[in-house]
């Protein structure tokens, strides 16, 4: 981990990748940790007794529905940010060096990326998701990708602190 890493998170408000109408929108945070990208991993594979440790305030009504390690476990939560909330149910896929929640309900794709940093980690979650049009579509895509980059950043000072114990 580079000297003086530790406990930052870069938040990045991604907007969208494109002005026309449902333009992706995207939010991410990265942060370094000082854990090895496999302890760090298989935190967050836990969705049972782990992942729930990480959860934001924003998170309520958390639950696995099935699985529960990784591959194939669906969980389900409520999220609220602001005047917005909803539902998702979100399967689980993995690759080298990540896992990807995808909901079931809604174009809503969330990736947590972890990569060898020095003796720990970089960890990134990003969100991605098809933005509305219209008025209302110019604010998500202003706005969303603060507010869910200042969530994924306490949930990966969470993550820090609980692996790095």
């Amino acid at each position: 981990m580079p000297e003086g890493a530790e406990g930052r998170v870069a938040v990045e408000a991604g907007g969208c990748d494109n002005p026309a109408p449902m333009a992706t929108v995207t939010a991410r945070a990265t942060r370094a940790v000082d854990a090895s990208p496999d302890r760090v991993l298989a935190f967050l594979r836990d969705y049972r007794e782990a992942r729930p440790r990480i959860l934001t305030d924003n998170y309520s009504h958390y639950r696995v529905e099935s699985g529960g390690q990784g591959q194939g476990t669906v969980i389900g939560y409520h999220f609220a940010a602001g005047r917005r909330e909803r539902d998702y149910r979100l399967g689980v896929e993995e690759s080298p060096g990540g896992l990807s929640e995808r909901d079931q309900l809604s174009s809503y794709v969330s990736r947590w990326t972890v990569a060898p940093d020095g003796d720990g980690s970089q960890v990134t979650l990003e969100a991605t998701w098809d933005g509305a049009g219209g008025i209302g579509g110019v604010f998500e895509r202003t706005f969303a990708p603060r507010v869910l980059g200042g969530i994924f950043g306490e949930m990966l000072e969470k993550l820090a602190a609980a692996v790095s114990a």
